[in-house]
């Protein structure tokens, strides 16, 4: 054939200028693209050769080739799959996105015919790549199988090429790329290694490369000698295709420390392939440790993304839901559709199907070792516990399957043994109709409130929401086995079982009768700070304490509102006193003698300090609160 010389047609030319100006973000993704390309090739020619004798390369002499020329400043990627014929390079290079395996796999399905081969597509989009780092490229290619002659392409990208015969000793392909002016350090032998390295490490075919090293003469006084040697700079061992038998603990265990940076064991692997309308394989771990950024917005998050062991992204939050951002490790699927660039997602329903397995996979795992190796499990909840009950917010989907998963320390429990709901419900003793919990700081702290002396009074465990993403999920979690969740520092509590209801009630109207002129006293008392008084049903040892509205917030969120620089709404709080206490009878009689004395205004100040206190506030004013404890103790009145 003739040497000739085209124009691109129009589409093509306005692609180049995309790839080369904005559709790649990182230049070196034009190495990971050639060899993809050559992949594709050689996975093509090992498909043909099954039913075509004219092509007999050994399964072990199948290679992708690196040469880098620093004198010529040229790299050039070769293999040794099918190559095309002149015809072939016409309409996989001339016309737009025409991918050569796209229109053989539809030409096998006009054929009725199957492959099982798996391609990205020769000379797709892909290639255009190389003109981002090169300012003239050149294709030798021979079709394996054929008789035709070799054929070179040649363009400098900016709207022609010329084609014509040649001479190619063997089948495949050679992509030479003349690089551009300050493109040069793309020939290094490091920088070569750590692109294949991130990008086609798990590549099937050995990627060789031609290595020159300067060896130390053996005897004094001797000449150094120059040693060139091939390596292969890839593993091609994709360990989550592997079979799980075949993997040792320690291999496990080296990649998770490559894919997560994370010099610690995992906790638990979970190795999985799905098969169906969506196949994918997944490596997934579960580390030990928390990272420090867990909580941080810039964290890195999402697992590493592989499409047919190309390597895509390494944080793709789109396969995670963000509860579970602590997972580790790889999915590769052949079904994941990318954009053009191969940079990002696009068929939200494929997304969404790996994404439901891998999710369903993982709680799965979960309530296995909850159920399994609890002492296990608790480790994992110690460090990863109020991350995963962020799911009861955000994941309706398997809210439920959340709920079994969440375990809290409570009243009747170790601190380093928390439980489930479902162990809180079946310990529920008989005519407790609700489930309680309360929301602090810590559990040293809660586990003193004035709050819970009716209940441990009654036997009724109280759990202790101490995260503080418990004050955002709670409302998520406002049921648990048809049971309701109520808060012991909101609203009004009702402990009474029906057989001593009509008494407790004719008690508190007594009570209520009896302090009515101490509750209105205090009342005016602190009208700036308070709703209203009332007798306490939850107070049996305390004088005191508040509570907010049923629906109100309390002062545990108030103060982490405070502590994220939010405006926090102005709310009075109900202030329950307890009747039975001598400090409130004191009081009572102390207004009965003098509803004008200073120092039942003093007792009524440090009453409601007091309640700030034992809730985890600071005092309305710290230093007229510590006089006054400085004046009750000089007068030694305790």
């Amino acid at each position: 054939m003739a040497k000739h010389s085209r124009k691109f047609k129009t589409e093509v030319k306005q692609l180049l200028d995309l790839v080369i100006h904005s559709l790649y973000t990182k230049k070196e993704i034009f190495l990971r693209e050639l060899i993809s390309n050559a992949s594709d090739a050689i996975d093509r020619a090992k498909f043909e050769a099954l039913t075509n004798k004219d092509i007999q390369v050994a399964d072990d002499d199948w290679k992708i080739r690196i040469v880098p020329d620093k004198e010529q400043k040229t790299l050039t990627v070769s293999d040794n799959g099918i190559g095309m014929t002149a015809e072939e390079v016409e309409r996989n290079i001339g016309t737009i996105a025409n991918s050569g395996t796209s229109a053989y796999l539809k030409e096998l399905q006009e054929r009725k015919e199957t492959a099982n081969a798996e391609f990205i597509g020769q000379f797709g989009v892909g290639f255009y790549s190389a003109f981002m780092v090169a300012d003239k490229v050149t294709v030798t290619t021979r079709r394996a199988g054929s008789d035709a002659s070799a054929v070179c392409w040649i363009s400098d990208g900016e709207g022609r090429y010329t084609i014509e015969d040649c001479e190619k000793d063997c089948p495949g392909t050679d992509v030479t790329l003349h690089l551009r002016e300050g493109m040069e350090h793309y020939l290094d032998e490091w920088e070569i290694r750590r692109i294949v390295k991130e990008y086609s490490d798990y590549i099937s075919f050995p990627i060789a490369m031609d290595v020159t090293r300067t060896e130390q003469p053996e005897e004094e006084g001797g000449e150094k000698v120059e040693k060139t040697e091939e390596e292969i700079l890839n593993s091609m061992k994709s360990i989550w295709k592997q079979n799980k038998d075949e993997i040792s603990e320690e291999e496990y265990s080296e990649f998770y420390k490559h894919v997560s940076h994370d010099y610690s064991e995992p906790l638990e692997t979970i190795h999985f392939n799905a098969e169906g309308v969506t196949e994918f394989n997944a490596l997934l771990y579960i580390p030990s440790q928390a990272p420090f950024d867990i909580f941080m917005r810039e964290s890195r998050k999402g697992i590493h993304l592989y499409v047919k062991n190309v390597f895509i992204m390494d944080d793709c939050e789109d396969l995670l839901p963000d509860y579970l951002r602590f997972v580790k490790g790889v999915v590769d699927s052949s079904d994941l559709p990318l954009n053009v660039s191969r940079e990002t997602l696009q068929d939200e329903a494929v997304i969404h199907r790996i994404r439901k397995s891998i999710v369903g996979r993982i709680l799965k795992t979960l309530k296995e070792m909850q159920e399994e190796r609890i002492d296990e499990y608790r480790k994992f909840y110690a460090q990863f516990g109020p991350v995963l009950k962020e799911g009861l917010h955000s994941d309706f989907a398997n809210r439920d399957k959340l709920k079994e998963l969440v375990m809290y320390c409570s009243s009747e429990t170790d601190a380093a043994a928390p439980a489930t709901l479902r162990d809180y419900v079946d310990r529920m003793p008989e005519g407790q109709k609700d489930i309680y919990y309360i929301t602090g700081d810590d559990i040293e702290t809660v586990s003193k409130s004035p709050h819970l002396e009716a209940f441990k009074k009654r036997g009724y465990e109280v759990l202790f929401f101490t995260d503080t993403v418990d004050e955002w999920v709670v409302n998520s979690l406002s049921e648990y086995d048809g049971k309701k969740l109520k808060a012991v520092d909101r609203g009004e509590i009702d402990l009474d079982d029906e057989e001593g209801k009509e008494e407790r009630e004719q008690e508190r109207q007594a009570a209520a009768k009896e302090f009515k002129k101490l509750i209105k006293y205090i009342e005016k008392r602190l009208e700036e700070d308070l709703k209203e008084v009332r007798i306490s049903e939850r107070l049996t040892d305390s004088p005191c304490c508040l509570v907010a509205d049923e629906n109100a917030i309390n002062a545990h969120m108030e103060r982490i509102m405070r502590a994220m620089n939010q405006e926090v709404p102005k709310t009075k709080r109900i202030l329950e006193i307890n009747p039975d206490h001598a400090l409130v009878k004191q009081m009572n009689t102390m207004l009965a003698e003098d509803k004008k004395s200073d120092r039942l205004a003093d007792y009524v100040d440090l009453l409601y300090n007091q309640a700030l206190l034992t809730e985890g506030s600071t005092p309305k004013d710290p230093a007229r609160f510590a006089a006054l404890v400085s004046k009750l103790m000089v007068k030694g009145e305790w």
